[in-house]
């Protein structure tokens, strides 16, 4: 596995610190997973864009009323 060295904030690295101790696991573990998260995270989201992007380049818009239910629903408290 190659290494990398990184500058962490000291507030971050105290927190990883502790994390790695309570769940005995590496630092360099902890990182790599939430790393693994992160860029996979934003990889589903840039692709999300691009795919709005290309429907908006076609001229596939939903309606204004379509817009306006689905905000409507959002609002609604859930029972």
């Amino acid at each position: 596995m190659n290494t990398a060295t990184l500058a962490i904030r000291l507030d971050l690295k105290e927190q990883l610190d502790h994390l790695a101790e309570a769940s005995q696991r590496s630092e360099s573990e902890l990182v790599n997973e939430a790393l693994t998260i992160y860029l996979l995270q934003q990889r589903r989201i840039r692709e999300k864009i691009q795919t709005g992007l290309a429907q908006a380049q076609c001229g596939d818009f939903v309606t204004d009323e379509e817009m306006e239910a689905f905000f409507a629903g959002c609002s609604q408290p859930q029972a």
